[in-house]
């Protein structure tokens, strides 16, 4: 499988979204010996990037679950992980009686990666993403925080998630020229509105990584082909599902973006992972983004 540049790392093209694992809006979880099935047939399909972070749980007071369950395939999968990028992501807390909040602070985030590296049975993360703005922080202080943290060398690269174009300038600017690995963002058909973001991270050679890229889990990855005509129409005419023509289409509109398609089942990241190698046409390409408001 061909790769695309993530900071210091070449990953497949489609990595696997494990949060749906652990955490999902039908609250309706595999067993793990399935769970980690799953991350298994990703692995073996030739994926090699795995995205979770610490809040990732079925519960508060479960904390680290999905990072877990991704160390445990990791340790128990038969082929090689040399290769495997683990991202994960902090800053985002969660308490007591599902009491959520956000904390940028270097004491707060200098715990949250202790956890992480021990949850994920790593000694240094190979890319670690700011999750969530702690509005009563200034920004580049967090950014700040997370130079720190590579500095003490636990983890190799930086990334950050739900940033605006402002937010992704600031943590260039602190972070230092390169620095920025990746950008997280939601992007899909039913959220297109990080699309500046996404054209922005290609000027600059950052990665971007849509999270929730076929439209959540609540359904909507399910029913992306009827709430949006021209992926089922386009599917048909492929002989594939709309969920591979969905990521095909996310896919050719730069060589800068990673998808990472949460997944229950192996069938998901199985087919998902075929949209690398799925080619549409221009004139399809945009198609699909005309459907969708895009200038593309």
């Amino acid at each position: 499988m061909h790769t695309r540049q993530l900071g210091p790392f070449h990953v497949s093209p489609v990595g696997l979204g494990a949060m749906p694992l652990s955490m999902n809006d039908d609250k309706a979880y595999p067993s793990e010996d399935d769970a980690i099935a799953t991350i298994h047939a990703a692995l073996d399909a030739g994926v090699t990037l795995i995205d979770t972070a610490d809040i990732y749980a079925p519960s508060w007071d479960a904390m680290g679950h999905n990072e877990r369950l991704v160390g445990q395939a990791l340790r128990t999968w038969g082929g090689g992980t040399s290769d495997v990028v683990i991202a994960t992501k902090g800053g985002i807390t969660r308490g007591r009686g599902e009491s959520w909040g956000r904390d940028g602070s270097l004491a707060y985030l200098q715990g949250a990666v202790e956890k992480s590296l021990r949850n994920l049975g790593v000694e240094t993360i190979d890319l670690y993403q700011y999750h969530r703005p702690d509005r009563w922080m200034v920004y580049g202080e967090v950014m700040e925080n997370l130079l720190e943290l590579q500095k003490q060398g636990k983890v190799r690269a930086l990334g950050i998630s739900n940033a605006s174009v402002e937010e992704i300038q600031i943590a260039e600017q602190v972070l230092g020229e390169g620095n920025l690995a990746s950008v997280q963002n939601e992007f899909s058909p039913r959220h297109p509105g990080s699309y500046g973001e996404l054209k922005h991270c290609e000027s600059r050679g950052i990665a971007f990584l849509p999270w929730s890229p076929l439209g959540g889990t609540g359904g909507g990855a399910r029913a992306v082909g009827e709430r949006f005509a021209v992926f089922a129409e386009l599917a048909e005419q492929h002989g594939v599902s709309p969920q591979r023509v969905v990521l095909a289409w996310e896919l050719a509109l730069s060589d800068r973006l990673i998808a990472i398609p949460g997944a229950r089942r192996a069938a998901s990241i199985q087919d998902s992972v075929q949209a690398a190698d799925l080619a549409l046409a221009e004139d399809e390409v945009a198609r699909c983004s005309r459907a969708l408001g895009l200038d593309a």
